[in-house]
């Protein structure tokens, strides 16, 4: 991407990118249902993801060494790592299933659309985000858009057990796009790959003690190319638009996938667009545009800090490099962030959380 373009552009790009691989899935992995059960459909998808990350990643390294590597994952990111396998790979996808199980379509539809709050409530409240007036009124637009996709004819039913395990499933997936923020500065291929390497094998296993088949290998080669699009490319694109935004605007950006899903139903299930899906995709674009205008700018203090992350020098980034020829370009190493106070446009990314006033 041009050096140019700001980080808020970049982020807004990787997220909506995300959110157009993912939706894509959803009507493609819905022509692989009938062949497949969805735990097999979901671990095959997880390892596509993982297989063609693992492959994209020999490749990158033999490719590139030294400078402009990302920062490597180390033994203290295993907890983060686990839980991210944990919530967002495992009980997520397996809490969804139950709630499936129990619920009318569109009640599900409805209750699935909780992740992108969840996660913001969790953002701001837990993590130390911050969200002003005019992005939280483009969430309220880019939530309100989903849930009006959700609002489409069919019978309301469910239980009270279904609807404990899809907010149980989005309680999962928002926890698991907050640890995944944590881990943003670290080599983005590498956090994916392991999270889908493990959530995949850990279904697949699930599956088969539980005396599920896998499907023809014809179908298996199509959920394994699936997968390396919409749950790897996508996934890493996700954690790049994290690293920039941070989980809060994320959510917002990533919740227009089922609308870029439904767009793309169109010509793969012969379906047409309804009025909701217009009113949701007006409703959804200019949440958007609303979060692309967002300019937040004021006098803050950075904190002393250390951590390790792929950086230029820039007003963040003055340190020393003892034993480094090449610190031109992007590099990662260790360094220490000492105190600094200025004013400049930022976004809640993991060096801007500070306390903000009343707006």
């Amino acid at each position: 991407m041009p050096m140019s373009m700001s980080p808020g552009a970049k982020g807004a790009l990787m997220g909506l990118g995300a959110a157009a691989l993912f939706g894509l899935s959803a009507p493609l992995a819905k022509l692989l249902l009938p062949s497949s059960g969805p735990l097999v459909l979901a671990a095959l998808l997880y390892l596509g993801g993982g297989v063609g990350l693992a492959g994209f990643g020999a490749v990158a390294r033999l490719r590139r060494e030294g400078p402009g590597r990302e920062a490597r994952l180390k033994r203290q990111d295993l907890p983060l790592l686990a839980g991210v396998i944990l919530c967002g790979g495992m009980l997520g996808p397996f809490l969804m299933l139950v709630g499936l199980s129990q619920l009318s379509g569109l009640a599900a539809s409805l209750l699935l659309n909780l992740e992108g709050p969840f996660t913001i409530l969790l953002a701001v409240l837990v993590f130390g985000e911050h969200l002003g007036r005019r992005a939280l009124l483009a969430t309220v637009c880019i939530f309100g858009g989903a849930a009006v996709l959700g609002l489409q004819a069919g019978q309301l039913r469910g239980d009270t057990l279904g609807t404990v395990a899809l907010v149980g499933a989005c309680l999962s997936w928002a926890l698991d796009n907050n640890l995944t923020q944590r881990l943003s500065l670290k080599d983005p291929v590498a956090v994916v790959r392991t999270k889908a390497l493990g959530a995949g094998a850990s279904m697949l296993t699930i599956a088969l003690l539980t005396g599920q088949p896998l499907p023809a290998p014809k179908v298996v080669a199509l959920a394994l190319v699936l997968g390396a699009a919409s749950y790897g490319l996508s996934i890493v694109l996700d954690m790049y638009a994290l690293r920039l935004l941070g989980a809060a605007r994320e959510a917002a950006y990533f919740s227009t996938a089922p609308f870029l899903g439904a767009l793309a139903a169109l010509p793969l299930l012969g379906e047409r667009p309804s009025p909701a899906d217009l009113v949701a995709g007006t409703t959804m674009a200019l949440g958007v545009l609303l979060l692309l205008r967002e300019r937040h700018s004021h006098l803050h203090t950075h904190e002393p800090l250390e951590h390790e992350h792929l950086h230029v020098h820039d007003e963040h980034h003055q340190h020393e490099h003892p034993g480094m020829t090449d610190v031109t370009g992007p590099h990662s190493h260790p360094h220490r962030h000492a105190p600094l106070t200025h004013d400049h446009p930022h976004l809640s990314d993991l060096h801007h959380r500070h306390r903000h006033g009343p707006e």
